[in-house]
């Protein structure tokens, strides 16, 4: 009698991206090390380090049993990632992105005040009894909007702790735990990989490679509606399907169960009101101050703060409820804020054995060997296999565009197809790397394995990279300036 084999199980986030950084750390040994000369340049008051090109040089790798074990920093030339080296990348990275694993807390904890309050859930009680049965045209506007701000003002880490109250409006309207997941994450990542005026990918970009800001509009924002389209008939067809036949979900088994009185109707008061229009507000300015005063994460989440300060004095919460209610929200965070510093470790390590600019070199030169259809297409899987290890947008434009821009003009593509490869790159793989901290840190607060969402999400992802290279196509043919 033949057993069945058991089926493969992508591991626990936190295994997954440990695993990456050892595989990470393994190829400092064996990868050739190298740099770029760099250079600090001034783009409207922001100071950024970027690659000087034509000045990579090999560096030789310094081997011993010190450096293997407890590191030498004494060795001349690069040395590859030891073991203390290794056990310490999660601590450095978690130390380098202090700023958004803190900023992920201060939400998660204004929101938990705001849930308490009770304006959530009803605020969608009454959004979904005055919609009726009409779940698809919900559907496209909540997308929308989602998408508008992820393209307009790059925003991503603001949309984590929305991914329970999406979850519990994908559970009202009969869906599972992954369309309510995507209604988020989809339109947040096809938003900011279509950017139209992004400052933290295509302003850099566009600054990096000498061009005016927000120029060329136009062709963006057709590829925007485009992209968006793509995003929302999917998963559309995807809700349909599991309407129709819920064992066809990706999640068929799970019972799709929510916390006590997530689902309860809450009656909706006056207080809510003035609690939505005043959080409103203070967004609203929120958004204004990023584009204005050039805003980070730590006035942003002051800004959040202030939210849940004056949602629960419009409750009249008690002092107690309001900071348990706080410390609640922060509790749901910590895994989703402690997975974006483990993927920060991820560029610790590359970064101490030397081999990030080795990477970026041997494409660019390999990109410059072929024609220029092939070329731009071959910029658009550059990017999206770095943002694995570069999962930043500002940080990779800085590492890619001052080699990607001059190889443009070379190669005869204007550098704004140039910058649109990037984005592009950038932007779709979030959906889809196990480095993306956003990514990664939804998955944990939806309670979805990575490797139900990436049955979910493939198909999606590659539909979007097709039409980016049809785009890219048309930019060079038409000399997109």
């Amino acid at each position: 009698m033949s057993q069945s084999r058991p089926k493969f199980r992508v591991p626990h986030v936190f295994v997954l991206l440990l695993a990456i950084i050892a595989v990470c750390s393994a190829l400092t040994w064996v990868v050739p090390s190298g740099e770029y000369q760099r250079e600090v340049r001034d783009f409207d008051g922001t100071e950024r380090t970027l690659l000087v090109p034509g000045t990579f040089e090999h560096i030789d790798k310094s081997y011993s049993l010190r450096g293997a074990t407890l590191g030498d920093d004494e060795a001349s030339g690069a040395t590859p990632v030891g073991l203390v080296s290794f056990l310490s990348a999660v601590p450095r990275g978690l130390e380098g992105a202090a700023d958004i694993i803190f900023f992920i807390f201060i939400i998660g904890g204004a929101f938990g005040i705001l849930q308490r309050s009770g304006v959530i859930t009803a605020a969608l009680g009454r959004l979904l009894r005055k919609l009726g049965g009409r779940s698809e045209l919900l559907t496209i506007v909540l997308m929308i909007v989602m998408a508008v701000g992820g393209s307009t003002l790059g925003m991503g880490e603001e949309f984590i702790p929305l991914i329970p109250v999406f979850l519990i409006v994908s559970k009202r309207l009969g869906y599972d735990r992954i369309y309510g997941m995507a209604l988020v994450l989809v339109a947040a990542e096809v938003g900011f990989a279509a950017s139209t005026t992004n400052p933290f990918t295509v302003n850099v970009a566009q600054s990096i490679a000498e061009l005016p800001l927000s120029s060329g509009l136009p062709l963006r924002m057709v590829f925007f509606v485009c992209a968006i389209t793509v995003g929302i008939i999917y998963l559309l067809a995807y809700g349909r399907r599991i309407k129709a036949d819920p064992s066809r979900s990706f999640m068929a088994d799970d019972p799709f169960d929510l916390p006590d009185g997530a689902t309860d109707d809450v009656p909706y008061t006056r207080a809510h009101t003035w609690i939505l229009i005043s959080c409103t507000a203070i967004f609203g300015f929120i958004v204004f101050a990023i584009q204005q005063y050039g805003w980070w994460m730590d006035k942003m989440a002051g800004g959040f703060l202030l939210m849940g300060i004056v949602a629960a004095l419009i409750a009249r919460m008690p002092l107690e409820d309001a900071t348990k209610a706080f410390v609640k929200g922060m509790e749901e965070m910590v895994v989703a804020a402690l997975v974006v510093g483990f993927a920060k470790g991820i560029s610790v390590v590359l970064a101490e054995g030397q081999i990030m600019d080795t990477i970026v070199h041997g494409a660019a030169g390999l990109l410059g060997q072929v024609p220029r259809y092939v070329a731009v297409v071959g910029m658009l899987i550059f990017e999206s296999s770095l943002n694995l290890l570069i999962p930043s947008g500002s940080g990779q434009a800085a590492v890619t565009m001052p080699l990607m821009a001059p190889l443009s003009d070379i190669l005869g593509i204007t550098r704004q197809t140039a910058v649109l490869a990037f984005t592009c790159g950038d932007g779709f793989s979030n959906s889809v790397i196990p480095t993306s901290g956003i990514l990664m840190a939804m998955l944990a607060l939806a309670k979805i394995p990575y490797g139900r969402w990436l049955r979910f999400m493939v198909p999606l992802f590659l539909m979007l990279m097709g039409l980016s290279a049809v785009f890219l196509i048309i930019a060079v043919a038409i000399g997109y300036n």
